[in-house]
């Protein structure tokens, strides 16, 4: 059974008696611990425990758990009847308890969902409000922000995906055809220690990258179609570390240690402890490194400023004990540095003052965790910041952080990163079962939440369910919008209709695809994980030119700057580009 999301558990009360009842009397409760009899909710599990000794176990998505309890001391004991194939042996637990709330912790259990669900569970009377805690945010200054003399913005790629996560670079003139063995057609590669999924930017003559070193020289992470939801078990120190390259000699400029310590936060065992690409406007450049910090410097290595959010908890939203580690990025827009940070406990938009990372504005959000990077569209009703996340998809005035628009039914999960053109918005998750694709105008105001059965209205343009990308960000590129699937599927659509112009099974899929495509000159760039680049023609017609191994992992989107694509793999940066 696919398990692709993660937790909820049973919970348990122990009645103590002290004084005068004795050791006796003590032990007559163990044997027949009162479980509570109303329910009790873990992440979007609730449970029931009958006095008489039957359980029920239910959540949205989830196969319903029920059957009988019994328990001993502090242990339980869970037979279930009707449950998944596997379920059929007991499950026993130790569990802690205050009175109110319950922790359980598995002992043994061969029932994987029911393991996934309980061990590590806390539990809470469904009735009861949760506190959550105020964040604290903090602010470190360092030099003062000087006039810096700032390169031409010509042939930048500022953040993950180029200019407002377009994708797209035109005049590059690209080889559809490179050889990393023999050499062709490539300009240069420079190895970069630890591991990252952080894509490439560029700002005039530099390449800007992150990556997290850790110091286990076992650390690393799996790639691969796989629902499994599991951290990684390392927790070791890390260096977080930002490079500054030449990008016409693949030397580097300079590398600052950001911070250093063991991580706060875990991560997913596909991810990496660098995930967010960074972001500059040439003359800072910055990188969010989770719960070790927002870093600024300028763009000749001297650090400018550090923001603590304090830790940040992204995971399962279902079961709140799978935890999985940011991957949003930081976007820079007048002046302002721009963090999406949706969490298990609270969500929230932040805008810092790029010169001196002091907070402009801060707008609370009700959200699940999310993993998309935020967008800046200059739209024909003015500048908006378009997120993506689970409760709502929302448009901002990013000047001040006010809500514009909501449009709701989107994914559980939702990675990746809303993109514009012609004046239509264009937001997707692939998260099942809705999987949804929206295409919004941005004269959208207030809720905008299309009524059950509908699929356009005065606001969307059109919508699908079930074709949006789990990971990759759409692509939308001369009249059409392109979505490539986690596994090989790739689509495209007339933008401004909805109609398909084709769907097309890729010829080579290997582990899957995570990086976003880009695309330059007619031609779009398809990176898997196996490190495969696809060269497709753009168009109503599919056709595949070339297939490039770089011979190594990619997790990363390529950046496309004067002529070269930057490919960052899982242990290099190649320069991609024909040689003069």
């Amino acid at each position: 059974m696919r398990v692709d999301r993660i937790k909820v558990g049973l919970v348990l009360l122990m009645a103590w008696g002290f004084g005068n009842a004795g050791v006796a009397n003590l032990a007559a409760q163990q044997t027949a611990t009162p479980l509570p009899s109303y329910p009790i909710k873990f992440g979007a599990f609730v449970a029931r425990f009958d006095p008489g000794g039957t359980f029920t176990l239910q959540g949205q998505g989830w196969p319903a758990l029920n059957g009988n309890w019994k328990s001993s001391g502090n242990e339980v004991e869970l037979h279930m009847s009707g449950g998944p194939g596997g379920c059929d042996g007991p499950g026993r637990y130790q569990f802690r308890t205050d009175g109110k709330h319950v922790t359980f912790t598995v002992v043994s259990d061969q029932c994987q969902v029911r393991q996934i669900i309980l061990d590590k569970s806390d539990w809470a009377p469904a009735d009861e409000t949760r506190v959550i805690p105020a964040r604290t945010i903090t602010r470190t200054a360092g030099a003062r922000a000087t006039r810096v003399a700032t390169e031409s913005a010509k042939g930048s790629w500022p953040s993950f995906r180029g200019p407002q996560a377009s994708g797209i670079a035109e005049g590059q003139n690209l080889p559809d055809r490179w050889n990393v063995k023999t050499g062709e057609n490539i300009l240069w590669r420079t190895p970069i220690p630890g591991l990252a999924h952080s894509s490439p930017v560029v700002w005039g003559n530099r390449v800007f990258v992150t990556s997290a070193i850790s110091s286990d020289p076992k650390a690393t992470f799996r790639p691969g179609l796989y629902g499994d939801g599991d951290a990684s078990k390392d927790r070791s120190v890390h260096r977080w570390i930002i490079y500054a390259i030449d990008k016409r000699t693949g030397k580097i400029a300079w590398e600052r240690v950001a911070h250093q310590g063991e991580p706060l936060e875990k991560r997913h065992i596909k991810a990496t402890y660098a995930n967010s690409t960074p972001a500059t406007d040439g003359r800072i450049v910055v990188a969010w490194f989770g719960s070790q910090g927002v870093h600024a410097y300028d763009v000749n290595g001297r650090f400018l400023w550090k923001v603590d959010l304090g830790r940040v908890d992204m995971g399962a939203y279902d079961i709140p004990t799978y935890e999985w580690g940011p991957a949003s990025s930081p976007i820079i827009w007048n002046d302002l540095v721009i963090i999406q940070c949706d969490t298990q406990a609270d969500s929230f938009l932040l805008a810092l003052d790029a010169a001196t990372g002091k907070t402009v504005w801060k707008t609370p959000r009700e959200e699940l965790p999310s993993w998309g990077t935020p967008t800046v569209m200059q739209t024909s009703a003015g500048p908006q910041l378009v997120t993506n996340a689970s409760n709502f998809i929302r448009a901002y005035d990013p000047r001040t952080g006010k809500e514009l628009w909501r449009l709701g039914h989107s994914s559980k999960i939702t990675a990746p990163t809303p993109v514009f053109a012609d004046d239509l918005i264009v937001v997707a998750s692939g998260r099942g079962p809705e999987r949804p694709i929206f295409v919004v105008r941005p004269n959208a105001q207030g809720d905008v939440t299309l009524a059950e059965g509908k699929t356009t209205s005065e606001t969307i343009a059109w919508s699908r369910t079930g074709r949006g990308s789990y990971m990759p960000t759409p692509l939308i590129y001369r009249g059409l919008l392109y979505v490539l699937a986690n596994n090989g599927t790739f689509d495209a659509y007339n933008l401004k209709t909805g109609d398909e112009v084709y769907r097309q099974r890729l010829p080579t899929i290997g582990s899957g695809f995570s990086a976003s495509p880009v695309a330059s000159d007619g031609k779009i760039y398809l990176s898997n994980e196996d490190g495969e680049i696809l060269v497709i023609s753009a168009g109503d017609k599919f056709t595949h030119l070339a297939t490039n191994s770089m011979g190594e992992l990619l997790m990363a989107t390529p950046a496309l700057s004067e002529g070269v694509m930057y490919v960052r793999s899982s242990q290099s940066l190649f320069a991609v580009g024909r040689k003069q």
